[in-house]
Formats: structure tokens, C-alpha cells, sequence
């Protein structure tokens, strides 16, 4: 032999081959390549067999023995005279006597087109996760998978599993060129088999990895890989997903409903048991159709390794969590949802990913989706990683990930985490912690231009979903277009304003005259953005109490004062987000690893009236348009009267595309009744008063406006006429002119 092929031999031998082909499989021979003229060369390594055999011929009936060329357990056939290539399997015997026929993985060539390549290193391959990963496939009549990943630094890279024991000796990839991708097709391997990628580092290390783009894993505490064929769920929901396409959400309704899906509700039986995602979809979507809710956003589902991470710390970013099923079972959930009219919203993070050895923290033996500084690659205030925004294939792997869940999963909306945190290199660190831009500044602008990248295509090629940011900054243009100088989200959430309003909400309703200006300012910058107003999980854990106990007094005030923020809530221009259990007064912090309290409105009536309150207001919501169709402009919205500072009474009015079509609404902030108080109204005409917080069926006194009010022409406030009204104590009033 060459003294180059005992090299590679050796190579193979030590798990240490970039390109094992060059060993294994079938070769032809060049004259004076070995002891024959001609002919071809099968090599086989097997390291725990004790023979292998050449299985052709017709039903496989022609066995020859390989000889064993090394006790390492390599094998090797030469066939003198062989002049092309023929079908064929292995059989291999083992020291307990049992046998193994299969097809050698060495003997096909490679699948991925130097186009691909091409695209991924170019970090534009939107639909890469249908190359990378694991993909069930059928070559030359052999059905088995096709394996891929992206380790452009490791040594050697192979396949582990049930399949060849967990021994990294016996699968090793092939590298494709420069690309860093390494690929084997395994013949034989299906749909449920659980894989790893073992790697050796530049340094000698083995590491052993989850695939980045794994479908499917083995239920925590394993972590395993599971091979899935992601395409074969049959969809139901072509009607939600026409309609989808015809209709924008900036001037529907969009009432969101936040939800963790480990903890919304438990297993009654056994309530350390989950319900998997086809049970909570027999039981989330009747009650999100009761309760009014137009979309449900998921906290995140992707596979992460705690439950008390809640989901945001993600191992497998195109993975369910396997917690709940399957990903058919999720896709069942979506699709039950769009068949009910309930949009799905899911929180995605790319902005960073956790420590685990297992997942992508130092992939290869480098800081391969990361950055090695740890001034830039690591988040000390949350133990993560973040992504290297600079690196091509880094920001490829995030923007197909996106597209995944849009066109695998029928998603209408992501709502994208911790977006503050991508647009600043200093977030959360100090002085002499982090790095400035190449022009001195804090601003990431390698995040910035992948935001605005993914953004783009997103929205280019699905143009009827949302992009959302939870984006807790003054940062300019989150949802304005890419084109023009903005992020390109569809929506950012108004952190602000809800930091605000419950600062205000938790004040004694005798010293909030102090902080009119806390309900008032909203209105300054109300339509710079595209605003979702979130009451979300954020504000209601780590000690912040729930938003039943962030409000001041009594039992009844609490109640009061909570139906009165809902109103606000609903009423105020900007989508609404609330997150469960606040819709009947959850009274303890949101615990991730126990059921909500849904005893509670057996045991107590307060919590039952509202609940109903909730459902009551929502619907209402979804029935004017006024309330939801010109969210975004100065024309929807008009400051009735906001001078009252003494009473802690505002009062304003809300305007759909039809300018005569619009509702009035007034808020007192104190328990102090008011009648014959003046309510400013935009028009001339007859007023009725159609939703009122303090109704005796939601709980409050009955201070109510039964007779409807004729608008008497003189000037009140910023209106050209006002009525005179009864204002319940801390409570709310709409009213609408009659036709």
C-alpha cells in the first residue's frame, strides 16, 4: 500500500478523518495500486466484529469474507478484474455470535449541491433546514437518513446512537469542501431512532452534540436527538390560511392571550403529569372561543433542558419540546386553533442560548455560534451565550429557523425576546465589560443588520404574519420598515407604558392626583410604533405579585381597581397581550411548575364575576371597531377631557376608519362617586352608556347610567359638547351615540 493510504488508514482507524471515503467503501484501482493489474478495493471498519462478509449477487446468494488488514478492525476485499460498481451489503459477525446485515454508508455519494454550500457560507439559505439536520431519504432504491451538520473547526465528526452502540468509531462524516458541513447517509436508520454527533476538537476532545436542527428530542432528562420526518402531518386549517392572506392584523382586533403550556393547567389526576399538546387543545381552545380571545401566544415550545427556564434558554431551536409530544401533536394544536378562528403566536429567541455541554456552546471545541470574547459572546446576568451576529452562517441558521416555524408549523406570529439586549453591546454589563463598536458606540450593529435582514425576508415571503419585539428601549424604528431607517418589525411591545400604568395602578387612589401624568403620557408617543400593550408574565413573578395583589385596599377596592385597569387596558389605543390567569384574578406569583389557580372561581364568587367581566370586555372589544381598526394613528384617538387631576378622572374617545363610528370613554381612579359629573362627546346627539366596570353582575356597586343622555351644545374640555353622567367609584364608562 501507499504510504499516504496507511496514513488515512490510520486515521480512520483512530477516529481522526476528515473524509473517511477515501478509505472505506467501494474503489476502483489503478494499474499498479495493488498486487492485481486491475480491479476494485471494499474496505469495511468495524472495530467489534469479529469477520465481515461481501454480501451480491442475486438475493444476496455471493458471500466473501473481507480479510481483517488490521486489529483495530478494519477489513478489506480486493476483486481483481472489477472494472465498475455493483450493489451490494455487508454482514458482519460478532464475538457473541449474533449477526448484522446492512448497507455500507460508504458506498453514496454526496447529496448536497455545491449551490447549497454556496448559499449557507453566503448566509442565505432560508430553507436550509431542509438540507441540515436529519432527513429521512430513499438513495438508489436504499431508504435510511441523510445526516448533516456545520462543525467547520472539528477534526472529525461522526454519527452516534442505538444504531452502532453510541460507538463514534464506526460512523464518521465526510467534510463537504470548504463549507464546513460534514454529511453521512445512514441506510436503515428511520423515523424514531434517537443520534448524536460526536466530535473531535482541533484540541484532541471528543465532544458529544445535540443536532442544531433536530426535529425532534428524547424527553428530558435524556437529550438525545431524535430522527423526524417533519412534512407529514396532514393540515386542515387552508380556510384560516387563505383568509390570513387577505386580511391585515393592524386594523383587526388582536386580543392575545399569553400562556405557559407546562403550567396553564395540570393533569387533575396527577398534577406532576403535563397535559400533551392534543389535551390542551381539547381544553385551551373552548376557552379562549368563551373568553374572546382573537390569538394565543405560546411562551416558548422549542426543546430547552429545564422546566424552570421556562423555555427561554433553547437547546433545540427547530425542535418542539418533546415535554408534550410530538411534533404532529403540536401541529394538531396549531391546526385546531386555526380551524377555530385562534391565531398562534410563538416567543422566539434568537438573541442568545444556553451553557450545556450538549448544545451549541463551543460546537465544534470553538466558539463556533458564539463570540470567544466573553465581553461580546456571554450574557453574565443571565448565564448565556450570545450569538455571533457577524458570522454568516450563524445569522443563516436564526433566519431559517424563523422561516421554519412560519411554513413547517403554520405559525402566524413570533414574537422575538429580549430584543433590548441584541441592540446594545453593553446591556446589562459595566464599564470596561464589553467591547464598542467599530465606531466607538454601544449599538450592535451586527445584531441590528440581522435584525433588519430577517425582517425583510420574513416579511417578503409571508407578508400576512407578525413580527413582534419585546424591545424595552427608546430605540428608534422598531417597527418601522427596513427601508426606511427602522428594525422592520410588525410590532414592538410598549414596555413603557405598561411599567406606567401598574406604577399608577399600585398607588393609593388618594395620592394618584400626584401621578396623573402616569396615565397621560402614553398618549405623546402612542403612535411612533406599532404597539402591543402587554400585561405579560414578566410582571407578575420574582416578587412582583400578581395583578389582583399589585392593587391597593380592600378586597372589593382590589377587584374594582382591577376591572377598572382592564378597561383602561382594552380601550386604550395598541393590541392587547394579557397573560393567563389574570383574567380571573390569579392571587399568587405565576409558578412555572404548578397548575394556575383555577379553584379559585369555585371557591370565590369575586373571581368567577371577573372572569366573566373579562370575557364580557373582550367580546365588546371585538364588536367595535373603533376600539381596534385606526390603532396606530392620531385619527383614532381624542383627549376628551385629561385636566381633571383633582378627581383622577380622564376621558376620551375612540374612532374607527368611519369617523361617525365611535365610542366614549371615561375612568375614575378614586372610589369617590361623581353625578350629574360632564362628560365631554365629539358629536351632537343621543348617548347611551354600553359597558360600565362597576355593573353589580362584575362585582361592583351598580353605579350605572340606565336612561340614555341627550349631548347638550356647550364646550367641555377639548369637546364641542358634553352630557352630564353618574361616575361609578373606581370604575369605568363607555358610551356610544345612538343612531
Amino acid at each position: 500500500m501507499r504510504g499516504s493510504l496507511l496514513q488515512d488508514i490510520d486515521r480512520v482507524i483512530n477516529s481522526d478523518h476528515h473524509d473517511p471515503f477515501q478509505v472505506l467503501g467501494f474503489h476502483l484501482l489503478e494499474p499498479g495500486e495493488a498486487d492485481e493489474p486491475a480491479g476494485a478495493v471494499i474496505r469495511c471498519h468495524q472495530p467489534t466484529a469479529t469477520a465481515v462478509y461481501l454480501l451480491s449477487g442475486e438475493d444476496e446468494g455471493e458471500w466473501r469474507e473481507l480479510y481483517k488488514i488490521r486489529e483495530e478492525g478494519l477489513f478489506e476485499l480486493v476483486l481483481p478484474g472489477c472494472t465498475h460498481y455493483f450493489p451490494y451489503r455487508f454482514a458482519a459477525r460478532f464475538h457473541d455470535g449474533s449477526e448484522h446485515r446492512f448497507h455500507d454508508p460508504y458506498r453514496f455519494w454526496p447529496q448536497l449541491g455545491d449551490y447549497d454550500r454556496y448559499l449557507f457560507n453566503n448566509g442565505t439559505h432560508y430553507r436550509l433546514y431542509e438540507k441540515l439536520g436529519a432527513h429521512p431519504a430513499t438513495i438508489d432504491g436504499v431508504a435510511g437518513t441523510i445526516f448533516r451538520v456545520w462543525a467547520p473547526n472539528a477534526r472529525r465528526v461522526s454519527i452516534i446512537g442505538n444504531f452502532n452502540y453510541w460507538d463514534g468509531r464506526i460512523h464518521q462524516m465526510r467534510v463537504l469542501g470548504g463549507s464546513g458541513i460534514w454529511e453521512l447517509f445512514l441506510p436503515g436508520v428511520g423515523p424514531g431512532e434517537p443520534y448524536k454527533f460526536e466530535l473531535r476538537s482541533q484540541g484532541g476532545t471528543i465532544l458529544e452534540k445535540v443536532d442544531p436542527f433536530q426535529f425532534f428530542s428524547e424527553v428530558r432528562p435524556k437529550t438525545a436527538s431524535v430522527v423526524h420526518d417533519i412534512g407529514k402531518f396532514q393540515w386542515s386549517d387552508q380556510e384560516w390560511m387563505a383568509a390570513r392572506r387577505q386580511q391585515a392584523t393592524y386594523r383587526q382586533p388582536l386580543a392575545i392571550y399569553e400562556m405557559h403550556l407546562g403550567s396553564w393547567r395540570r393533569d387533575p389526576a396527577d398534577p406532576s403529569r403535563f397535559l400533551s399538546y392534543r389535551e390542551i387543545a381539547d381544553a385551551l381552545i373552548p376557552y379562549l372561543l368563551e373568553m374572546g380571545f382573537t390569538h394565543v401566544e405560546f411562551m416558548p415550545v422549542m426543546e430547552h433542558p429545564l422546566d424552570e427556564s421556562w423555555g427561554y434558554q433553547v437547546i433545540g431551536f427547530y425542535s418542539v419540546t418533546s415535554r408534550f409530544g410530538t411534533p404532529d401533536d403540536f401541529a394538531y394544536l396549531v391546526d385546531q386553533c386555526h380551524r377555530h378562528g385562534i391565531g398562534v403566536i410563538l416567543d422566539w429567541v434568537p438573541s442568545h442560548f444556553p451553557t450545556d455541554g450538549h448544545g451549541l456552546a463551543r460546537f465544534d471545541g470553538t466558539a463556533l455560534y458564539e463570540h470567544e470574547d466573553p465581553r461580546k459572546g456571554s450574557h453574565q446576568e443571565w448565564g448565556t451565550l450570545v450569538f455571533n451576529y457577524g458570522r454568516k452562517e450563524v445569522t443563516n441558521f436564526l433566519l431559517a429557523n424563523a422561516l421554519f416555524w412560519f411554513e413547517r408549523f403554520h405559525i402566524d406570529g413570533l414574537r422575538v425576546d429580549a430584543v433590548a439586549s441584541m441592540l446594545y453591546l453593553d446591556y446589562a454589563r459595566k464599564e470596561g465589560e464589553w467591547v464598542p463598536n467599530e465606531y466607538g458606540g454601544r449599538e450592535n450593529i451586527e445584531a441590528i443588520e440581522f435584525l433588519k435582514h430577517l425582517n425583510t425576508i420574513v416579511y417578503d415571503q409571508h407578508p400576512d404574519i407578525m413580527m413582534i419585539a419585546e424591545e424595552s428601549t427608546s430605540f428608534f424604528g422598531v417597527s418601522k420598515p427596513a427601508v426606511a431607517g427602522g428594525l422592520g418589525f410588525g410590532y414592538k411591545w410598549n414596555m413603557g407604558w405598561m411599567n406606567d400604568t401598574l406604577e399608577y395602578f399600585s398607588t393609593d387612589p388618594l395620592f394618584r392626583k400626584y401621578h396623573h401624568g402616569s396615565l397621560t403620557f402614553s398618549l405623546l408617543y402612542a403612535f411612533s410604533e406599532n404597539f402591543i400593550l402587554p400585561f405579560s408574565h414578566d410582571e407578575v413573578v420574582h416578587g412582583k405579585r400578581s395583578l389582583l395583589q399589585k392593587m391597593p385596599g380592600d378586597q372589593w377596592q382590589r377587584f374594582a381597581n382591577l376591572r377598572l385597569l382592564f378597561l383602561f387596558f382594552w380601550t386604550h389605543p395598541g393590541k392587547k397581550l394579557l397573560f393567563m390567569g389574570s383574567e380571573f384574578g390569579q392571587i399568587s406569583e405565576w409558578y412555572c411548575k404548578v397548575s394556575l389557580d383555577w379553584h379559585l372561581l369555585e371557591q370565590e364568587k369575586k373571581h368567577y364575576q371577573l372572569q366573566q367581566f373579562v370575557r364580557a370586555l373582550n367580546h365588546f372589544y371585538r364588536q367595535h371597531p373603533a376600539l381596534w381598526q385606526d390603532d396606530f394613528g392620531h385619527t383614532g384617538f381624542q383627549w376628551l377631557d385629561f385636566n381633571d387631576v383633582d378627581h383622577s378622572i380622564i376621558s376620551f374617545a375612540r374612532f374607527a376608519e368611519n369617523r361617525d363610528d365611535f365610542v366614549v370613554c371615561l375612568f375614575n381612579f378614586t372610589p369617590q362617586v361623581h353625578h350629574n359629573y360632564r362628560l365631554g362627546v365629539p358629536q351632537p346627539g343621543r348617548y347611551r352608556e354600553v359597558f360600565c366596570s362597576d355593573t353589580v353582575e362584575a362585582g361592583g356597586s351598580g353605579i350605572v347610567n340606565p336612561e340614555a343622555r341627550d349631548a347638550i351644545a356647550e364646550p367641555f374640555g377639548q369637546a364641542p359638547c358634553h352630557i352630564r353622567i353618574s361616575v361609578p367609584p373606581l370604575g369605568g364608562v363607555i358610551f356610544k351615540r345612538e343612531e
